[in-house]
């Protein structure tokens, strides 16, 4: 597992790149994986107990991506810590025998805990994964769960939430990539969801606002998370930028799924590379 800031910027600055070369194959959630990127690098290369050569082990780390439609940025991280390689998720990605798809899907790819998809259903069924760690007794193991932002307006998130704070879920981490757009355009012209972190603080989580986007801060929120035999849940909400890394997508609602030129995708790379 990578362990320095260096480390995982280059490691992130690597998936963006993968993310882009698939995305000039294929039609993918691009924006949303993008402003995810760095942390899901420093959640799955640093933080995460888990071993792919041992994917039943009871003592493992559980995630859940409830905002199942960032499955690209999900495998390529998998790939990295030797799931698969980079190249089977390029080639298998949409294809009929592929383990691969815009959705993740534990069916196909083993290394997927739960089918995800429809938004508002991965929160609780992490809860519940997380309430069965505690009723076998493991008070070592955590529950990581990426949401959406816009997920944040289904009404089965707030149940979940209420049920991890009575049941005392310490060990239960939910991640809230809030880059403030979606589909249909910014959260706060669509639902209105106000002020998020205090509705978690309402709920009684333990609640760590940062930028979401920026490796030193995610990796100190995760060194400082309270012990996994901790009684209360904590949230991140993750203050991103959709399509970061990217110029011309960079808070572009248009951006939240799309394919690029290869045109595109030289440019994209140089900029990344820091040649322009």
């Amino acid at each position: 597992m990578l362990k320095t800031i260096d480390e995982l910027t280059q490691a992130a600055r690597e998936i963006r790149k993968n993310l882009l070369e698939l995305c000039s194959k294929q039609v993918i959630h691009i924006g949303g994986d993008l402003s995810v990127a760095d942390v899901m690098t420093v959640l799955w290369q640093y933080q995460m107990k888990y071993d792919p050569k041992n994917t039943g082990d009871e003592k493992r780390d559980r995630f859940v991506l409830s905002k199942g439609h960032a499955s690209a940025v999900t495998s390529f991280n998998q790939a990295a810590i030797g799931c698969f390689t980079k190249d089977d998720v390029i080639n298998e990605y949409a294809t009929d025998e592929g383990r691969f798809s815009m959705h993740s899907c534990n069916l196909v790819n083993p290394y997927v805990e739960v089918s995800t998809g429809s938004l508002g259903h991965g929160f609780p069924v992490a809860c519940g994964m997380a309430a069965a760690l505690r009723q076998k007794g493991n008070f070592e193991s955590r529950v990581y769960v990426v949401m959406g932002d816009g997920e944040q307006s289904e009404g089965s998130v707030w149940e979940a939430a209420l049920g991890a704070v009575r049941y005392k879920l310490g060990n239960l981490v939910a991640i809230v990539d809030f880059n403030g757009l979606e589909a249909d355009g910014k959260i706060s012209e669509v639902t209105a969801l106000g002020d998020i972190a205090e509705k978690y603080r309402a709920f009684g989580f333990n609640v760590r606002e940062f930028d979401g986007n920026d490796i030193a801060q995610i990796k100190e929120n995760f060194d400082s998370l309270p012990p996994a035999d901790s009684e209360v849940p904590t949230v991140f909400i993750c203050r991103t930028t959709k399509g970061k890394g990217v110029e011309f997508m960079e808070n572009q609602p248009r951006w939240h799924a799309g394919k690029i030129t290869q045109e595109q995708l030289a440019e994209c790379i140089r900029a990344l590379d820091g040649k322009e």
